[in-house]
């Protein structure tokens, strides 16, 4: 085992025994912009994720509007059949796979460590490795603009769409190895904050002590360790299939294309609870701060979440109803489908409880969360409909479902996590966003959402198909049989939501400039992650606090007092003077991992390998040669800790010097993931 010497109390630097390994010694002292490409803190890649997340929501929202401009008038010729093919099918892979997904992971690499009171994730360098490999994946699947085409099969990648005669182009390669690639990603994040939540929670947090969202998290992440598999088995059948000749859904060849709707939607329907149930676990947060009152029957949400995510595996075949399943299967389904409506039901009673006798505060993040009960509410009764098979047969390839899925994933999913942006920026960042351009940002993006999809309900039972990419002009009329005047609603719509996204990226750029800091408190919030600084030291907490109750951190600031009106609630501590207690009571010893620069080098063995699938084999051998490159240089990486762990001032409240001749100590520091 190596020791570690500091030279001086002043000096930052690291004297190792182990220089002459040359290329795997670990980067020291990381400053600037290493300091952010290096890291392997949690808070810092889960600002990586989701400022990546943003962007390629911006691109998947002027996708979306290149979409809507094409079906704003009849017979139009913004976009060729090809292109549109493409656009329809980047927009809906880039939201579902490449903002919402990652932009959830961002939160839960952000807070989830801070709401059970932990100091960093299980695995710190495979969490780098995530991130790197969802931004490698993210670019790799763009670069196919560029490379001969995006893919066009749509997202759900149907056969026989997807082989190569009816998609002669590297498009569905690329789709294919993206995912992959982001899958990996998603896989082993998964892996780490399951041992995170299960392992390091602070003493006293039992699972019923955990707020809503941690628990959100850790039901999302379960469905990811077993619905990312299956979907992997569907890529590395469709790719074998494309790139080596073999047949599995080939019908010429005695195969059935089936097969892949069903390896698809069983990661498929799941999905939508893996995109949902984040932002749940957010309003779950935002409503009970601003309603001034605990969450009503926290029992009941966190098991209602945790039964969407167990029922949500035997409902998938309700995509399918118009394949010929056969009766019992679609009666079966059927049933399943009304079955799952039960738990969200709940859910939604619970939050409006919870709204009701409150002293409510209409921030943003308020503002945001009431908007998605009411837009989920929407989307929800539109898809319950679809658990009759009869009339899911009929409005199954109609812009129908088109208005039924963007009510829960934008109503609901995205709506969800700018309630937490507003929430949560202050504890990241240490600003406030703007409350004034928020609320505009909210309207314009409520407002656009029912301008946007509404119409698509009746789109759709007019009989207007998906994946259309022309509509005739015979087909205008008077009235509400108007597809021409409804599909111009819902173009004006679109553009509505774009211009509220705008004030919201104007808002973080208005925001960055101002001088004045946000208060550690500013929402007298009830978790955890506020009992900290805004933004959170390098090690989170200088004491893990010991928790005793739900909402730990509001119960040490109130208490409840007997008066002659009854019981009531008494302010006994600030924010500032619970603070002020954990660094007080400042452990003696903590232990932070070093950065490091092999999950980079690993994670783009990756893409060169997938490069070299469609393109060249010797690349393939190159990329497999770097992955090989950079797991050895992880595994020999020294056990030294990076100067930058260390304080020059033990006295200065912040990070405290290690015992260096601690063999334990060091051992821990070698821990890292």
């Amino acid at each position: 085992m190596s020791t570690i010497e500091l030279r001086s109390p002043t000096d930052r630097s690291v004297v190792t025994p182990t220089a002459a390994l040359g290329v795997f010694r670990r980067p020291v002292a990381a400053t600037g912009w290493k300091s952010w490409v290096f890291t392997v803190d949690h808070k810092k890649l889960g600002i990586m994720y989701g400022g990546v997340a943003l962007f390629f929501f911006l691109v998947g929202g002027v996708e979306a509007l290149f979409i809507r401009l094409q079906l704003a008038a009849p017979d139009n010729t913004v976009l060729s059949a090809g292109l549109y093919n493409e656009m329809f099918t980047m927009h809906a892979t880039t939201m579902v796979f490449l903002f919402v997904m990652p932009m959830a992971a961002a939160f839960a690499n952000y807070f989830l460590p801070l709401q059970v009171g932990a100091r960093d994730v299980a695995f710190p360098r495979i969490n780098a490795l995530g991130f790197w490999l969802f931004l490698f994946g993210g670019i790799f699947l763009n670069s196919s603009w560029f490379l001969g085409g995006a893919p066009d099969g749509g997202w759900f990648m149907y056969s026989p769409n997807s082989s190569a005669l009816f998609s002669p182009s590297h498009g569905v390669d690329f789709w294919v190895l993206g995912l992959q690639i982001t899958g990996i990603a998603s896989l082993i994040g998964a892996i780490n904050l399951i041992v995170t939540v299960i392992n390091m929670r602070a003493p006293g947090m039992t699972l019923m002590r955990m707020p809503v969202f941690a628990w959100m998290q850790l039901v999302v992440q379960f469905l990811l360790l077993f619905a990312i598999p299956v979907i992997t088995v569907a890529l590395f059948l469709l790719s074998f299939q494309r790139n080596f000749g073999a047949a599995f859904f080939d019908v010429e060849q005695g195969a059935d294309p089936l097969l892949w709707q069903h390896l698809f939607w069983i990661f498929g329907h799941p999905e939508v609870y893996i995109l949902i149930l984040p932002s749940f676990g957010i309003i779950s947060e935002v409503i009970p701060t601003f309603a001034r009152k605990p969450l009503f029957g926290y029992k009941f949400v966190v098991f209602s979440g945790a039964a969407i995510g167990f029922v949500g595996w035997g409902v998938w075949a309700h995509h399918m109803f118009a394949s010929g399943l056969g009766p019992v299967s679609v009666a079966v389904f059927s049933v399943s489908t009304m079955l799952i409506a039960i738990p969200t039901g709940v859910k939604i009673c619970n939050w409006t409880l919870t709204l009701w006798g409150g002293k409510l505060w209409f921030t943003t993040a308020m503002n945001f969360a009431i908007g998605v009960i009411v837009l989920f509410t929407i989307g929800g009764l539109s898809g319950v409909t679809h658990a009759a098979a009869p009339a899911d047969t009929q409005q199954t390839d109609t812009y129908h479902i088109v208005a039924h899925f963007h009510y829960v994933i934008v109503g609901g999913a995205v709506m969800g996590l700018f309630a937490g942006f507003y929430f949560w920026w202050p504890k990241m960042f240490g600003k406030m966003l703007s409350e004034k351009l928020g609320k505009w940002n909210f309207w314009l993006m409520f407002i656009g959402v029912n301008l946007t999809f509404a119409p698509m309900h009746i789109l759709g039972m007019q009989g207007q198909p998906r994946r259309m990419v022309v509509w005739p002009e015979k087909l205008t009329g008077d009235g509400p049989f108007d597809l021409g005047f409804w599909n111009q609603v819902a173009t004006w719509g679109s553009f509505t939501i774009a211009t509220g996204v705008l004030l919201f990226v104007i808002n973080v750029f208005v925001t960055a400039r101002k001088p004045e800091k946000a208060p550690i408190d500013p929402w007298d919030a009830r978790t955890l992650e506020w009992m900290t600084a805004s933004p959170p030291k390098e090690h989170n907490f200088d004491s893990i606090p010991t928790v005793h109750a739900l909402d730990e951190f509001f119960h040490r600031k109130y208490e409840e007092v007997e008066g002659p009106g009854g019981v009531t609630l008494v302010q006994v501590k600030t924010a500032e003077q619970v603070h002020a207690e954990l660094e007080a009571g400042a452990d003696s010893h903590i232990h932070l991992p070093s950065p490091s620069y092999w999950p980079i080098v690993l994670a783009l063995g990756l893409p060169i390998i997938a490069y070299g699938v469609i393109f060249d084999r010797t690349l393939s051998i190159v990329g497999a040669l770097i992955v090989l490159l950079g797991s050895f240089g992880w595994v020999l990486e020294p056990s030294v800790a990076d100067a930058s762990d260390y304080d020059p001032d033990p006295n200065d409240g912040d990070l405290h010097d290690h015992d260096l001749n601690d063999s334990d100590s060091t051992k821990e520091l070698a821990s890292g993931g």
